[in-house]
């Protein structure tokens, strides 16, 4: 079936440079092109030119040095590659993003960040990014994190030993409340059976070290050379307490001055350089407060759509403000099937438990009030705030934050293995000047 569609779109493409060349003749200046096609997508020209724009514009807003043109554009286009495949498989699985969930989650962007909407639109101006294409750019990110999360997250599990030991070990070094801006370097191993390969990945990582220690730019760096899925972003982690450091870093971290980076760290992945970019806080909170919380959850499937996902959830809620008992439809129909058996009850929960879109809600709800429908990786959910509390930090607690640290580092971790098998699995064409380009080359050594 790939093969037909590739052939169909290459006739489709074809007919229309002719055309295009029979209807201009006398212009005879080329409108666009396609530089890759991705399995059933292409990728344009003008899409390529439109990205490296974007993100040089938001590197420069925020200081950082830009890296030679072509190298700007090989990270840009791998960038590209990987958000068509995913977006693909989306389409596929039958996932979408409603007009009404793209706009409660670009007003979380500005709450978050102290901005109006003229304040929003005018930063993005700074960056060269119009207001809708900040949108297309959004609603693209919340489907492929969607993606990831359905392909990715089945991968990960946790067990209670990795737990007690991740507990045990912050005991022993004694943790602290302090929280790094963190931002990291990935220079991938290409074939870890190849002593020769290994060598070639450490010396450049040593020297990308030493460039940086005589001045020159880390998240500069990060753009132009960094193989990990945060290149373009300058390598950016955000900010990490010490109790949800991957365990590659978490000796190092804590030690580090701010603005220097690590030594050269290695594990089966690659060799990794780590910044600290910022550091806050040090002392410890002693109360945390906790909601008394339950919820209804309509999770998307292959059986059934988001928008089917969206209408169900949404006749659940009129059927609440109806005055429909919450625990029973919950117990009938929510898709968590462990809070779902107990009335939807998630019992006390902490700020830093639940998903971004969740804790929002969560946050914003008042004291028995119905808070939805809205959105997050797992589905559709309503929520009902029964009770708040202060409470001093509980070993249940801990656990919960340990359980956490681990699976977002397992996440992070397998999310580099799965981009790798998703490219390597792909149909990739490379057209154009970049048909001799070394992605090119690579793209065809692996197929």
């Amino acid at each position: 079936m790939k093969a037909t569609v590739r052939q169909v779109v290459q006739t489709l493409l074809l007919i229309a440079v002719t055309a295009l060349s029979v209807s201009a003749q006398a212009e005879r200046k080329l409108l666009d092109q396609v530089v890759a096609i991705v399995d059933d997508d292409v990728i344009l020209q003008t899409e390529l030119e439109n990205r490296v724009a974007t993100i040089a514009n938001r590197l420069q807003a925020q200081g950082t040095g830009l890296p030679p043109r072509d190298a700007l554009e090989t990270r840009v286009l791998e960038q590209l590659i990987t958000e068509s495949i995913q977006l693909q498989m989306a389409e596929r699985m039958g996932m979408r993003i409603s007009d009404n969930e793209l706009n409660e989650t670009m007003a979380n962007i500005m709450r978050r960040n102290g901005m109006t909407m003229a304040q929003f639109e005018q930063q993005l101006a700074v960056e060269g990014v119009s207001f809708r294409q900040a949108r297309d750019q959004i609603r693209t990110e919340m489907l492929i994190s969607r993606v990831q999360q359905r392909r990715v997250g089945n991968r990960v599990r946790v067990t209670e030993r990795e737990v007690e030991n991740y507990l045990s070990a912050l005991e022993s070094r004694g943790e602290n409340s302090a929280e790094y801006r963190l931002a990291y370097i990935l220079i991938e191993v290409e074939d870890q059976g190849s002593e020769q390969s290994v060598a070639a990945a450490r010396e450049k990582a040593e020297g990308l070290r030493q460039q940086m220690l005589e001045g020159r730019d880390f998240r500069e760096v990060a753009v132009a050379e960094s193989d990990a899925s945060n290149a373009l972003e300058g390598g950016d982690m955000g900010w990490r307490t010490e109790s949800q450091l991957p365990s590659l870093i978490a000796p190092v971290v804590p030690e580090l001055a701010v603005g220097v980076p690590s030594r050269v760290l290695e594990n089966n992945t690659g060799f990794y350089l780590v910044m600290v970019m910022d550091q806050r806080g040090g002392d410890k909170q002693q109360l945390v407060q906790q909601h008394k919380t339950r919820h209804i959850l309509i999770r998307p499937s292959e059986a059934v759509t988001d928008a089917q996902a969206e209408a169900k959830i949404r006749d659940l809620y009129r059927r609440l403000e109806n005055g429909a008992d919450f625990a029973e439809l919950a117990k009938k129909f929510s898709d968590d099937p462990v809070s779902g058996s107990d009335g939807g009850n998630l019992g006390w929960v902490s700020q830093g438990q639940m998903v971004p879109e969740f804790e929002q809600a969560m946050l914003e709800a008042g004291i028995g009030e119905l808070k939805g429908p809205f959105r997050s990786q797992f589905g559709w959910h309503i929520l009902q705030v029964q009770e708040r509390r202060q409470k001093d930090i509980s070993g249940e607690m801990r656990q919960s934050e340990a359980r956490q640290a681990i699976y977002r580092r397992k996440f992070e971790a397998e999310l580099q293995n799965w981009l790798r098998e998703i490219q390597d699995e792909a149909f990739i064409e490379f057209k154009g000047e970049y048909a001799d380009t070394d992605i090119a080359e690579e793209a065809n050594t692996e197929s």
